[in-house]
């Protein structure tokens, strides 16, 4: 009997632990409180505003590690939070809203690590990094686009049953219909009532005009707002989803708040761009009559009427219904036109979405439709010399075009700057389109100085319960102690380098998990050396001893460890946030464990003892 490993089982341990120092190296490098700073189209600043900027932080005198363009991004280090949060403020009154001053952490890892691929673990929100987001859902926006919604069908449904009526218009909580005569109503009641069991209509007259009421009912209202909420919640997520961000929490509070947080998110800017950015689209006609419009932005709107600026410059009137709006979009992808090799998004409707836009196209061939953008922006300014932050919307119209046939559920949006708005645009229409506007009323970048303690503490608690284990299993098992001792090192190791290849990222309930996997790691150590000791115990040879108290205790840990395996899949399945980072540093941890204990412990021991033939086991 031999207890020797051939060449090739060294060499997988040999790969397995370079490979683990390799990725695990990168988390020994910490970020660096940084600001990144971008122009309107997310291109970094010309090099005489980048100049500027570190002039004005030297006239501040806050100390500047360094600045540098990385990944398109300009990208100013500090050396602490103070300094950070100090230049932010006084950065984006000095640069404008012309340009994005953003929170942010940037990596220090060494060059010739990131071109292996090494990268540090994400730190969750309870420990370093990331942001957090407070939204608040503009719930009236969306009552008032459900009624615009029943206008346009409602006039549409009387137009098609041949119904006369003086007028259709919204009013507190519904809508109000107008005609010269009661039979006329009567047809519309028939008409609308069986169309849209979920209103309450009823009739009345004044000033001689037979009027009809429309009105959503409260248990309506508050399916409509949970719908929109729940609805918002839903596209935030896919946009999040198309960020790549782990672990991100997003969750309702209260009636028409939702908490959006974003650990170890890298592009801080990208991600509130993403997601503050309503990026509503409603097509709406031209007012054919005031085509080209000569007026400029202080001219009176004529009658009936609205007037927009637009992208490319000038401005255009817009008749006030909508064609249809960015919720019907199913699918968005950007791309060039083939023709003038300018950024468009090509755009498909749902059905219901594609009939709207064939019917009304049918109808108005060489006419003019126009494809109105808004989008709500944080603006910082400095009053009485506090800087304060209020929200803006900008609408202007990006394209206008000439209907040239019947179009149905696809077609394209020209009039786009570059490449990049087109794929930023087609992401947020492709994630989904929110179902009412959301404003940022709290950001939040949680840096290295609000999680230090949890950080301290929890590296704490690692250290105490490694130290402890290694004492223990050096004192009582001797050699075999140690040899269990370096592959918990080992394992320690591994876990941090499979946790950065993953990018996970970690949180408290993370590292409760890494500490519970050190007490876990040993066990298999003390079932395999408890078994050699009974073999020894009942006159056995070291060679005898060690090959016995492998074999015969293998199917023990490995019942032992799936079990616990089984439990920790069952935890990320069901749980949610942090429960779910519980359950990969322990399932990580399990499956790393294994591998040290059972097959890095006994290249060791065959190392130490393999070639003694009356060796005395130091256990």
């Amino acid at each position: 009997m031999t207890n020797r490993y051939p060449l090739w089982k060294y060499l997988i341990l040999l790969v397995v632990l370079v490979g683990g120092v390799i990725y695990a190296l990168p988390n020994l490098f910490p970020q660096d409180p940084a600001l990144q700073i971008s122009t309107e189209a997310g291109d970094p600043p010309a090099e005489t505003v980048q100049q500027r900027i570190i002039d004005l932080l030297e006239e501040m005198e806050v100390p500047v590690k360094g600045t540098e363009v990385r990944d398109e991004r300009f990208l100013v280090r500090f050396h602490d939070t103070d300094a950070q949060l100090a230049a932010q403020d006084e950065l984006t009154v000095a640069l404008g809203s012309s340009y994005t001053v953003a929170l942010n952490l940037a990596e220090s890892t060494p060059q010739w690590l990131r071109s292996l691929g090494g990268s540090p673990m994400f730190l969750g929100l309870d420990l370093r990094g990331g942001v957090h987001f407070l939204m608040e859902v503009d719930v009236d926006a969306a009552v008032e686009q459900r009624l615009e919604r029943y206008v346009n069908e409602f006039r549409t449904v009387l137009r098609e049953e041949r119904v006369r009526y003086d007028g259709v218009a919204m009013e507190t909580g519904g809508l109000r219909l107008e005609f010269n005569a009661a039979q006329e109503r009567e047809q519309a009641f028939e008409a609308l009532q069986g169309e849209y069991p979920e209103l309450e209509f009823s009739a009345d007259e004044a000033d001689g005009q037979f009027l009809m009421s429309a009105t959503l009912p409260e248990e309506e209202l508050r399916e409509l707002v949970d719908f929109a909420v729940q609805q918002n919640i839903t596209t935030l997520r896919n946009r999040v989803n198309e960020l790549g961000v782990a672990e991100p929490v997003i969750q309702r509070q209260g009636r028409e708040r939702i908490v959006v947080q974003l650990p170890g998110v890298q592009d801080t800017a990208r991600a509130k761009d993403i997601l503050g950015a309503t990026a509503t689209l409603e097509f709406r006609p031209v007012a054919m009559e005031h085509f080209p419009y000569q007026g400029g932005a202080e001219s009176p709107a004529p009658p009936g009427t609205e007037v927009y600026p637009q992208r490319d410059g000038g401005h255009v009137a817009l008749e006030p219904d909508t064609i249809l709006t960015g919720e019907y979009i199913t699918d968005a992808q950007s791309g060039l036109d083939q023709r003038t090799g300018q950024p468009e998004v090509v755009i498909r409707l749902n059905s219901a979405g594609g009939d709207l836009m064939s019917r009304f196209t049918a109808e108005n061939v060489n006419n003019y439709m126009a494809v109105l953008f808004m989008e709500t922006q944080t603006i910082t300014e400095r009053v009485d010399g506090e800087t304060q932050r209020r929200q803006q919307t900008t609408r202007e119209v990006i394209s206008v075009a000439q209907i040239q046939e019947q179009l149905g559920s696809r077609f394209r949006i020209t009039g786009l700057d570059n490449p990049r708005e087109a794929r930023n645009l087609a992401l947020l229409l492709r994630a989904g389109s929110l179902a009412a506007p959301v404003q940022i009323i709290e950001e939040r970048t949680v840096g290295p100085s609000l999680g230090q303690d949890n950080i301290d503490q929890g590296f704490t608690a690692v250290v105490v319960g490694f130290l402890l284990v290694v004492a223990f299993m050096a004192l009582y098992y001797r050699v075999f102690g140690l040899v269990a001792d370096v592959a918990l090192f080992a394992n320690l190791v591994l876990i941090v380098a499979a946790l950065s290849l993953l990018q996970a990222t970690l949180t408290l309930p993370g590292i409760a998990g890494i500490v519970l996997t050190v007490g876990m790691a040993v066990d298999a150590n003390v079932l395999i050396f408890e078994r050699i000791r009974e073999e020894l115990r009942a006159g056995a040879t070291a060679r005898t001893a060690i090959d016995s108290g492998y074999g015969k205790a293998l199917s023990t840990i490995a019942d032992a460890n799936i079990t616990t395996l089984i439990a920790a899949i069952v935890l990320f399945a069901f749980g949610t946030g942090p429960v779910k980072g519980f359950a990969v540093t322990l399932s990580i941890g399990i499956i790393t464990s294994m591998f040290t204990a059972i097959m890095g412990t006994r290249g060791l021991v065959n190392l130490i003892y393999g070639n003694r033939r009356k060796a005395k086991l130091a256990i």
